[in-house]
């Protein structure tokens, strides 16, 4: 078998004669090739076969290329450990290149085939290392959990542990499937914060696939993700609950049915930090039972008005301490007035019921404050009209997203979108 292996700008280009399968590059033989004989040119190269200066790794962030000549590409394989890297041809099948960016430090095994024009199959291969990163972009995932069933409402919520400045190629990474199809964004609160919401309500019995391919993607300057991470989830029923402040009650509904009326009793008022916060707020977590002190007012141990104070049968709804919980101190207001700090008072019956009903990412709404919920305020981000939350995305369009992934949405205008929120399917 004869071979004529080159080294050109990066590629490394091997063009075989008639009957040479299985190519390796690298190769040291020689021979002319014939007419119509495609040629394959595969990007990175192993530094192994650069020369002079040329010897660096390729950066992790480096698409692989394969491009045929005289010919059309059959198959391109690009796998690390037995684990394939997805690309794509283009429409004239001359050139394959991989869609996600490639994991620092790690070697990679290309093998791409063609046909020739001349009728004949060509296959080659390649190895090569990435270049290791200097600092990790590391990221805590804090919504969902990795198959936790979740209301309709449940965002995805990410929290970079470093700043981010490349938000474009961070978003690119990013990838939503849903077994039923859904319109939804992201959205940057600053730097280090990054969350995924749906235009309405999740469809509940969804399941949802959220892949984070940032392995490789240079978040900022020489930082770069260090590892993809997969997290699937299921959308469970749907449960909505609405609080009114002035009529002292709550309604529970699943899937639009009433499944419990409770009285209760909100924050006092007067002033604005023992006012309950008025909108569309997200179950977040649990706790039985939760410790509550006079920290969050800035009253610590030893002043006048210190409190610390376990509650049973905790609900959080809110960064800002507010929570659904138990209070049998507060029985006789129920359903006629509001005493509380702020959170939403309930009988132990009631609490307790609530406490195991209650999904992560179930709606609840308040109504009657005069006190908003801000967005950044805990999960409040039902409160961002739709086109408000658009804008905040790097890409600055929101993506239709089903079974197969998720495709870009075109928008008419900024003001289309700027009404008021949909909050339901």
């Amino acid at each position: 078998m004869n071979v004529r292996t080159t080294v050109l700008f990066g590629l490394v280009t091997v063009t075989a004669g008639a009957g040479a399968v299985g190519c390796s590059l690298g190769s040291d033989t020689d021979l002319p090739s014939g007419a119509g004989a495609v040629s394959l040119a595969v990007s990175p190269v192993a530094a192994a076969a650069s020369t002079g200066a040329g010897t660096a790794r390729p950066r992790p962030d480096a698409p692989v290329s394969v491009q045929a000549r005289q010919g059309t590409i059959e198959n391109v394989t690009v796998t690390t450990e037995g684990e394939p890297v997805e690309g794509a041809l283009n429409a004239e099948r001359t050139q394959w290149r991989s869609r996600w960016t490639l994991e620092p430090g790690t070697r990679y095994t290309i093998t791409a085939t063609a046909v020739g024009d001349d009728g004949r199959t060509r296959t080659v291969s390649s190895r090569f290392v990435t270049a290791e990163a200097k600092k990790t972009l590391g990221v805590v995932y804090e919504a969902p959990k990795p198959k936790e069933t979740v209301g309709v409402g449940m965002p995805i919520v990410m929290r970079f542990q470093r700043e981010v400045t490349n938000r474009v190629g961070v978003e690119r990474a990013l990838e939503v499937r849903s077994s039923k199809p859904v319109e939804g964004a992201w959205h940057w609160f600053d730097n280090k914060t990054l969350v995924f919401r749906t235009k309405t309500y999740w469809p509940r019995h969804t399941d949802v696939t959220f892949k984070a391919r940032l392995a490789g993607v240079a978040g900022a300057g020489d930082t770069y993700g260090g590892k993809n991470t997969t997290v699937r989830f299921r959308i469970g029923e749907e449960q909505i609950s609405t609080a009114s402040e002035n009529k002292h009650k709550m309604i529970v509904r699943r899937n639009g049915k009433i499944v419990r009326k409770m009285p209760i009793s909100m924050g006092r008022g007067g002033v604005r930090k023992y006012t309950t916060t008025n909108g569309i707020h997200l179950t977040m977590d649990k706790g039985n039972p939760v410790t509550m002190t006079s920290g969050w007012e800035g009253i610590g141990p030893g002043s006048p008005g210190y409190y610390s104070l376990s509650v049973h049968h905790a609900v959080r709804i809110s960064n800002s301490g507010e929570y659904v919980h138990s209070a049998p101190w507060s029985v006789g207001a129920q359903g006629s007035s509001n005493v509380s700090h702020g959170c939403v008072n309930a009988s132990p019956s009631d609490a307790r019921w609530f406490y195991h009903f209650a999904q992560r990412g179930d709606p609840y709404i308040v109504t009657g404050s005069d006190r908003e919920l801000e967005p950044d305020n805990g999960w409040g981000y039902w409160q961002m009209k739709w086109g408000e939350w658009v804008k905040g995305s790097a890409l600055k369009h929101s993506l239709k997203v089903g079974p197969n992934g998720s495709v870009p949405v075109a928008h008419r205008s900024t003001e289309a979108m700027a009404g008021s929120p949909e909050r339901r399917p």
